[in-house]
């Protein structure tokens, strides 16, 4: 598999529990047999596709955890073909889709022939806060075949029914409500309020002199701290102003020298937070 560095850990993890990766090479910080494709403000955050090997499976996350990135339309259309000329399949992960404010593709099936070559997976979680209550969704095109032409969502299908006897009826009535007129109203509300803490957040981190990507069309703000260990950055902060973000390199060894700040928080607690963050970097 392959999986945008740094990233969501489920992607590397999941690939481990299966069985689908070589041993962890600690002098690099890496699962061999995976393909991390380096994401950096160099590169705009999405991969130089002619140094990615073949895989399997390309994972990929837009708006992306924890940088905050957004792929354009013409990135998703490079990494669709890619797909196609390499006989892999893309897993779009969109969970941060309703984040989005520009134009920028909310689905991969907004990118011609990408049935072909993508499933789509999203949730509740960052919309709704159903982080406990656990309600996503997996769409799989008829279009998408193996090479066989056998349909990969047979395949789904039976993992799902022999792994899985569905969703609670709670949390699909919980679901309902989202999509209902009245639930999307409150989705946007919910999500243009956590967007108003990331704007908080990024001013502060501005504001005392720091490289700062992402907080655009993401709840997570990603934080330079040049030639500095993300744990290190992360243990200061901590001990000085008992305000937890996460380490950059928990989310791959690209993601060395960053830390993650998330605006998922009540309004009073960020404000706090950063006016701690500017007291102890001031």
């Amino acid at each position: 598999m392959a999986v945008q560095d740094p990233s969501y850990p489920a992607y590397v993890d999941s690939s481990v529990i299966l069985g689908q990766t070589g041993e962890f090479q600690k002098d690099v910080e890496k699962y061999g047999n995976i393909e991390y494709m380096r994401c950096t403000p160099e590169n705009g955050f999405f991969p130089d596709l002619s140094t990615v090997h073949r895989t399997d499976i390309i994972f990929f996350c837009s708006p992306n955890n924890p940088t905050g990135s957004t792929a354009s339309r013409e990135q998703l259309t490079k990494l669709v073909q890619f797909a196609k000329e390499k006989g892999s399949i893309i897993v779009f992960d969109s969970a941060y889709a309703m984040y989005i404010s520009d134009d920028s593709p909310r689905s991969i099936f907004e990118i011609p022939g990408a049935k072909e070559v993508s499933i789509e997976v999203s949730s509740f979680s960052k919309y709704a806060g159903f982080t406990g209550v656990r309600l996503g969704w997996t769409a799989i095109p008829k279009e998408l075949l193996y090479s066989d032409g056998f349909p990969v969502a047979k395949d789904f299908n039976r993992i799902v029914c022999t792994c899985f006897n569905g969703a609670s009826n709670i949390a699909q009535a919980g679901g309902l409500a989202c999509v209902s007129a009245e639930g999307i109203k409150a989705m946007h509300e919910v999500v243009g309020f956590y967007k108003e803490n990331t704007d908080i957040i990024v001013d502060t981190f501005n504001s005392l002199g720091f490289k700062v990507y992402g907080g655009k069309n993401a709840p997570y703000v990603w934080v330079y701290f040049p030639g500095r260990s993300s744990w290190d950055v992360f243990s200061e902060i901590l001990e000085k102003t008992h305000v937890v973000t996460t380490p950059g390199s928990g989310f791959g060894p690209g993601g060395e020298g960053f830390i993650r700040v998330s605006a998922f928080g009540h309004r009073e607690n960020v404000l706090e937070a950063c006016r701690r963050f500017k007291q102890l970097y001031k």
